[in-house]
């Protein structure tokens, strides 16, 4: 198996000496800072697997890369099955967007209220205080544990009893049937605030404990149940459900059976801390614990956290508006918040598999160079970062927008969601694809600021990047007709990220000397180059296949026949190309082919 450091190793002798440049100072000890994740990522249950404890793990944590990576694989090829499951059991349409609505307002409210507080500031803590402590941080976990399970629990007994006000908030579009069926879902689904705090907490002291494998294996249990209950209700209800014909027991089904799935989850990451010899004894003498002064070091990271928040707030309130008037209208096709958390979905997963791996192993090495004060070797980390990352998720974003409409038809058409509400979802998706990019950039600048113990700037940065998205945003509701809203929705979504990566990009410039733009612009230009000729002969085979009888052979021939050729094409061009960090990756994966 290829590891991302194998393949970093592999850039690094491959790039030329230069001149060490020092003087390299920090603002804040970067062990002191949690990483967040992408923070904008509220309702999508399968989490980001280095938000949280990846970033303040110890530097050995690439020794464990092969469990983290298979196990991201493995939760997100279960996450991309489920997210079918659920296309098929509630569709793209009223009910879709219902479920979807309330599925996202859990994760948003304890995202916004102790999600970020636990990851950028109390996991560092813990991972401290676990070294310096004579008791091995067994006091202060005892006293977090039971401040984290009071609030948790506080929060989701307020949570039910409001949940009808969390609707209005992020749907104020709902009414009618639909707007009560959301409101049943949300009572019953906000209860996963606590089991999904708990899980958190449990996968920090794991990670504390230099326990990944639990953490990152935990989220394929949650979503083999939904899938069981997506399946099960399929089979209750029947394809076409909507708001005005679904029962109360179908949605007690939905509910209940989608918060078993976190519960689930919860209980494993328990037992494996557990495992690990944790035993919980209630303390609250807060007093002299040090959990108040870390909290109060948390002022950039939660400003960041809120208008992150925002930015989801803002999106789902247009993507709801925009469902509920193309419905009025008569549009018979997902035009809501459904279709577009089905095309988010596939989106980030090419981030999600590849970036991800390649930050875990990255993290270490660049806070070891910034330790050391070297600006040189802090911009190559940097520039091999992306420019790696970018190797695949250049030609797999070309071939989605390619194969978009095709892919999703293939995958969703089933069920309550028909041919025409998935090639809406692809639609979505080619739009999406276009951001990949910006969207990678942006993830691997911010945690450069982490790396540097700067928290302040990418607080700062997020605000004219989210007025950006904002307003953008709102104004397709005035622009743009209901039916296609969601489909240009990725537009202000990406638009963050290019105002964003901007914006740190000239900062970042600046405090390391440059940032290795020339080769990285020529490599980015040439990999898309390398592409061409693959898109142009899967754009062919679309057309050639379209006569096919049926919804499922045209996808499924013109995607074998472009997918398998487009690979070859793209590889011989880069090679023409001489794109050099394609050719050391097929090296490298070659000797190790050979090795066996």
């Amino acid at each position: 198996m290829v590891m991302p450091e194998d393949v970093l190793d592999t850039y690094e002798h491959d790039e030329p000496d230069t001149e060490p440049e020092t003087g390299l100072r920090t603002l804040r000890d970067p062990s002191d800072i949690g990483d967040v994740g992408t923070a904008d990522r509220a309702g999508l249950e399968d989490g980001d697997e280095i938000g949280g404890s990846a970033h303040t793990a110890p530097g050995n944590i690439a020794k464990s890369s092969a469990v983290m990576a298979l196990g991201t694989v493995v939760s997100r090829v279960t996450g991309f099955v489920r997210t079918i499951i659920l296309a098929a059991a509630i569709g793209t349409q009223l009910l879709g967007d219902a479920y979807q609505t309330a599925g996202m307002v859990p994760y948003m409210v304890y995202d916004l209220l102790i999600g970020g507080l636990l990851a950028s500031v109390f996991v560092p803590f813990l991972v401290k205080r676990r070294k310096l402590d004579a008791d091995g941080g067994n006091g202060i976990e005892q006293r977090l544990v039971t401040l984290m399970l009071l609030a948790l629990f506080a929060l989701t007994l307020v949570s039910v009893l409001i949940a009808e006000w969390f609707i209005r908030i992020y749907a104020g579009g709902f009414s009618g049937d639909q707007y009560e069926v959301s409101v049943v879902l949300a009572r019953y689904l906000v209860t996963q605030i606590f089991f999904i705090g708990a899980s958190g907490l449990a996968s920090a002291m794991l990670n504390a404990r230099n326990r990944f494998g639990a953490p990152m294996w935990a989220p394929v249990l949650n979503n083999l149940v939904i899938i069981g209950v997506g399946l099960w209700f399929l089979e209750l209800a029947g394809p076409g459900r909507d708001p005005s014909s679904v029962t109360s027991g179908e949605l007690m089904l939905l509910g209940l059976g989608t918060a078993a799935g976190q519960v689930v989850q919860a209980a494993v990451l328990v037992w494996a801390l557990a495992a690990a010899g944790f035993r919980w004894r209630p303390r609250l003498d807060l007093r002299g614990s040090g959990l108040g002064e870390a909290a109060g070091a948390a002022s950039w990271m939660m400003l960041y956290i809120v208008v992150a928040q925002l930015g989801a707030l803002v999106s789902t309130n247009v993507a709801t508006r925009a469902g509920a008037r193309a419905a009025e209208a008569g549009f018979d096709s997902g035009a809501g918040i459904a279709a577009y958390k089905f095309a988010s979905m596939l989106f980030q997963l090419p981030y999600a598999v590849i970036a991800v791996s390649v930050i875990t192993a990255l993290l270490p090495r660049m806070s070891e160079h910034v330790a050391a004060g070297r600006k040189d070797q802090v911009r190559s980390d940097f520039s091999r970062g992306f420019r790696l990352s970018s190797v695949l998720i250049v030609p797999i974003s070309v071939a989605m927008i390619v194969f978009a409409i095709p892919f999703c038809v293939l995958i969703y058409a089933q069920g309550s969601t028909s041919a025409q509400d998935a090639a809406a979802i692809g639609r979505i998706l080619m739009v999406f694809c276009l951001m990949l990019i910006p969207f990678t950039l942006f993830q691997l600048q911010m945690r450069v600021f982490y790396a540097l113990g700067d928290t302040r700037t990418p607080a700062l940065v997020s605000i004219p990047a989210e007025t950006a998205h904002a307003v953008t945003a709102v104004g397709l509701l005035f622009l743009v007709e209901p039916q296609y809203v969601v489909v240009w929705l990725p537009v202000p979504y990406g638009l963050y990220y290019v105002v964003g990566s901007v914006t740190m990009w000239f900062l970042l410039h600046r405090r390391l000397n440059g940032l290795d733009g020339r080769r990285t612009a020529a490599t980015l230009f040439r990999l898309y180059l390398a592409t061409v000729p693959a898109a142009v002969f899967g754009a062919v085979m679309i057309h050639l296949f379209r006569d096919l009888p049926g919804d499922v052979w045209p996808a499924l021939t013109s995607m074998a026949a472009g997918g398998a050729v487009g690979a070859v094409l793209f590889v011989l061009t880069a090679r023409f190309l001489n794109v050099t960090e394609v050719t050391s990756f097929l090296d490298l994966l070659k000797t190790r082919l050979l090795r066996r």
